[in-house]
């Protein structure tokens, strides 16, 4: 377990605090404040993981979010598949591997929790770095709410990885003594292992906060592990500071080859030294400053590639002073080992093209080609980008309201310019808040032995012979992505960065081209002959950096991911027996077997039950709308194909809503309860979407009614009591009601009371048999249920669920909404052409039922459907053809089936099915596909039972 590559002294972990982890089944070591890279990176392993298409060992390639490579799988504590290394945090227990291409997700719960909370503060500050803090202290002082955010385990930014002075004092120093103020004013909200995401419209930003238990503490299962941070500010500032990008050269991409600064921040953060023998290959300045700390940590490093003709003084001068050979106008022109990269070959660079080439032997390639500013944040709230030469990247150029973009994410590299930029922004930023006058904050940062980001020559990559054959230059890491896949898409006509992006899926892993994105332009601006600056870069989209989907559900999963509703009498289902089915949100009784009976059996039993005798539902999920208002007549006319202005109070009518496109959208039931009040039933499932659809047209189009809505869906319990006795069961409950045909008729409701208690018996049937609604307030529901049920038992009542419901309902051909139909299907083809008015001027749909198509004969019909073996049940969604061989390609489809039972009434299966001119075709015999063999049916009436309807009264 030894750290051959852990440098004797320095970096900001606790050597002190030894943590084992177990990698790829070899048991390692770190310290406290290690990362699992950087604890990789000190035993000496780079090569962690294989790449998705190629199968390549790649390594760590950068120290953050911007890694484009070393991705891993955790194992333990949890599975958590495709994290970076780099930024996983070491903690005990630590079991992970190099990832095979992808991830795979877990096969067990997870028993951590995930949750949300909600922060108002006048200023956000994303980034804790030297532009962060000042920005954070400037509104602090000034007695602003502030929040400042930021992804790294402590504050500080680039000062963890560098040895820059701020007032002459070490960069992590400087910001301890600034966080420890921002901790002792308590306006101040400071989150730190806390990432923003997303940017979004008025000031909200979303934000993963990364728990700490598991960074040591024995805490219990089931704590929490990430949780979403909902933002609102005033105003945002944005000190994201900026990435390093590399050059793509030939065989970019084998474990060795890591960014420069990524070098400096193992160094500096971790005290790791990244390899035995280093080269560099550089365009700017700032690579000096890592060969020159690595160097005097006691790493040879064997030559500075730098691509630059003229390099100033001081850059040579070091390199002198150290024996480092320099090769100024020089580039990597392809590297060589297997796991780890072992020798570099370099060559100089002409008009072109390159020369011939020299090889060095080295274990580390550091690269660097200049500078992205991090202007994701910026992008995403809709902020512009312009290309500036002088700095070879893209910064923002246009405002946006509420934010600002301070420190190297706005374009400054010095880093006393990237302090005195965050002081004045956030000046600025108090008076337009109307803070009080605080104590400036003075910064500012010694240079020497620094460097600068600006490039001296942009070069997005190494023209090594015709970019259609630079199958090894990788610009994409993660997705195996070339110069000559971008070469490719440009021959396919691709001249836009984003069609560019989505044929060759540059950039769309997990890095989200923070390295890529940005090269990936340069190199087609090269191959198109255009300015980088014409073409521009892909759009930045939300997240930054990928987020659990565990994290964004929150609580919001196992029985809280949606609502379980469930109705007053859910107990006595249970403890009846009862089969669930989850139906909208409502949980309802499916079927209630009794001892061994398997489903089929008990839903037969059910159905001779209901249709012999008498049986009881739960109906309470039924949707129900209370209409009230003068103009609530001729609303609902407009609403409904029938007209339902005409009905009498105490009378009910059956009614259909249409789409604006004459389509069939609900069905259900409409009760005058007085002249300006309707009571409307609606399906279980489209209960919402109905009362959202009279809203719309009552809000937007007809605002002059005089109507009023209100679900009352929770309010009422409903229980449909069916069956030839039924007549005799609701009669001795209800002595006071006159349940006669001639008193109490078909399609009217009566109110009544059962112990005190207000109820309203409806006569209305789903099955075709006698039936009464007996409604009441929801809280007597179980009361009323088991007085219903206690009664019954003289009667042999049986209780039955939505199974035998359906069974009963589709032997009368009564459609189901959403199940028999799918969005295409008009009263007319479900066989209700009567449901739909003659006498109405208008109502919604009216104008599409006098379309051409509406109107076609062949339109897919609404028929019944006997297989020839009363035993076959039809699986539903089974295509029914007239071919009598499946060896025809293709085979005509004439319909399909929609609704499919085993029917006790019968005796025998049927079904429903939509059909071609269905109509008139009944008596046409055609074949069924069932496993890809043909069963022969014969087309009929959709009503299969009671076709004359004499059962409904009784």
């Amino acid at each position: 377990m030894s750290q051959p590559f852990r440098a004797p002294d320095g970096g900001r972990v606790e050597r002190g605090v030894v943590i084992p982890f177990l990698y790829n089944g070899v048991q390692l070591q770190g310290y406290r404040g290690d990362t699992l890279g950087s604890a990789l990176l000190a035993a000496g392993v780079h090569s962690v993981t294989s790449s998705i298409k190629f199968g390549r060992s790649r390594g760590i390639a950068a120290a953050g979010a911007e890694d484009p490579s070393g991705v891993v799988q955790i194992d333990a504590p949890f599975p958590d598949p495709m994290q970076l290394a780099a930024t996983t945090e070491l903690c005990p227990g630590l079991v992970a591997h190099g990832v095979p291409g992808q991830g795979k997700l877990a096969d067990v719960v997870d028993p951590a929790r995930y949750d949300s909370v909600h922060l108002h503060v006048d200023v956000l500050v994303v980034g804790s770095g030297p532009a962060g803090l000042v920005a954070a202290i400037t509104a602090a002082r000034a007695g602003l709410r502030v929040a400042l955010v930021d992804e790294q385990s402590e504050a500080g930014g680039s000062l963890l990885g560098s040895r820059q002075l701020i007032n002459d004092v070490p960069g992590p120093l400087w910001a301890e003594r600034l966080v420890e103020e921002l901790r002792g004013n308590d306006r101040v909200t400071h989150l730190q292992r806390t990432t923003v995401f997303g940017v979004y419209d008025d000031g909200l930003a979303l934000a993963v906060q990364r728990r700490t238990d598991h960074l040591g503490t024995d805490s219990p299962s089931g704590s929490l592990r990430q949780r979403v941070c909902r933002i609102r500010a005033l105003q945002t500032v944005v000190a994201t500071g900026a990435h390093e990008r590399p050059v793509v050269f030939a065989d970019n991409d084998r474990p060795g080859i890591m960014l420069a600064h990524a070098a400096r921040t193992f160094l500096n953060r971790y005290a790791v030294r990244v390899g035995s023998a280093a080269c560099v290959f550089t365009t700017n300045d700032s690579a000096y400053t890592a060969a020159f700390e690595l160097h005097d940590s006691g790493v040879p490093v064997v030559g500075i590639i730098d691509a630059r003709r003229v390099i100033a003084a001081e850059w040579l001068d070091g390199a002198a002073e150290r024996g480092i050979p320099v090769h100024p106008g020089s580039v990597v022109t392809g590297t060589d080992g297997d796991d780890r990269v072992c020798g570099v070959s370099f060559a100089p660079l002409g008009e072109g093209h390159v020369g011939v080439s020299t090889r060095v032997a080295a274990d580390t390639l550091l690269v660097s080609g200049g500078w992205n500013p991090a202007v994701h944040l910026y992008s995403q709230a809709g902020g512009s980008l312009a290309y500036v030469a002088a700095l070879g990247a893209f910064l923002p150029s246009s405002p946006v309201r509420g934010l600002a973009v301070v420190g190297s994410a706005g374009g400054h590299f010095s880093l006393t310019d990237v302090l005195n930029d965050a002081r004045v922004v956030a000046e600025g930023l108090v008076d337009e808040l109307g803070g009080g006058a605080g104590e400036p904050v003075v910064a500012r940062g010694s240079e020497s032995g620094d460097s600068d980001a600006r490039p001296g020559l942009v070069l997005w990559f190494v023209p090594s012979g015709p970019a259609a054959t630079l199958h090894t230059h990788f610009v994409d890491l993660q997705r195996d992505a070339t110069v000559a896949d971008i070469s490719r898409a440009i021959g396919a006509g691709m001249h836009s960065v984003e069609h560019i992006k989505r044929y060759t899926t540059i950039g769309t892993a997990h890095d989200q081209g923070k390295t890529s994105g940005v090269i990936a332009s340069g190199i087609a601006a090269v191959l198109l002959g255009r300015p980088i600056a014409e073409l521009g870069t892909t759009k930045f989209r939300p997240p930054y950096t990928p987020v659990a989907f565990a994290t964004l559900a929150g609580r919001n999963r196992g029985d809280l991911f949606d609502p379980v509703r469930v109705t007053s009498v859910h107990d006595w289902h249970v403890e009846h027996g009862a089969r669930f089915e989850d139906v909208g949100q409502w949980r309802r009784p499916w079927f209630y077997p009794k001892a061994s009976e398997d489903m089929a059996a008990a839903v037969l039993r059910e159905c001779s039950a209901v249709r012999s005798g008498v049986g009881m539902l739960d109906g309470t999920t039924l949707g129900k709308i209370d209409v009230q208002g003068a103009d609530a007549g001729a609303f609902l006319d407009m609403l409904y194909t029938n007209l339902m202005s005409s009905l009498k109070v105490g009378s009910i009518r059956y009614g259909v809503m249409c789409g604006v496109d004459g389509m069939v959208i609900d069905d259900g039931t409409v009760l005058r309860l007085a002249d300006d009040r309707f009571l409307v039933y609606t399906t279980t499932g489209g209960a919402a979407k109905v009362l959202d659809w009279m809203e719309e047209w009552l809000q937007t189009e007809w605002p002059h009614l005089r109507v009023h809505l209100a679900s009352v869906t929770e309010q009422w319990v409903t229980f449909p009591v069916v069956g030839p006795k039924s007549r005799s069961l609701i009669g001795g409950l209800f002595p006071d009601v006159d349940t006669s045909n001639e008193a109490f008729p078909f399609m009217t409701w009566r109110d009544t009371e059962l112990d005190g208690v207000p109820v309203r018996l409806a006569r209305v049937s789903f099955s075709g048999e006698l039936a009464y609604e007996v409604s009441a307030m929801s809280w007597y529901g179980l009361a009323l249920w088991e007085r219903i049920y206690d009664a019954g038992q003289w009667h042999d009542l049986t209780p039955y669920g939505t199974e035998t419901m359906h069974v009963l309902r589709a032997e009368k051909g009564y459609p189901i909404i959403g199940q028999d139909t799918d969005g295409t299907m008009t009263p007319q083809d479900l066989g209700m052409s009567w449901v739909v008015s003659k006498k109405k001027l208008d109502f919604i749909g009216k104008r599409s039922f006098a379309r051409i198509a509406n109107n076609d004969p062949t339109r897919p019909q609404l028929v019944g459907v006997l297989p020839d073996d009363p035993k076959t049940l039809l699986p539903e969604g089974t295509q029914l053809v007239v071919a009598d061989s499946l060896q025809q390609v293709p085979v005509p489809m004439h319909g399909f089936v929609s609704s499919s039972y085993r029917s006790a009434a019968l005796g025998r299966t049927f079904a429903l099915a939509f059909v071609n001119g269905g109509h008139s075709r009944h008596g046409e015999r055609l074949n069924a596909v069932v496993d890809g063999r043909l069963v022969p049916v014969t087309l009929g009436s959709h009503v299969l039972f009671d076709p004359e309807g004499v059962r409904r009264d009784g």
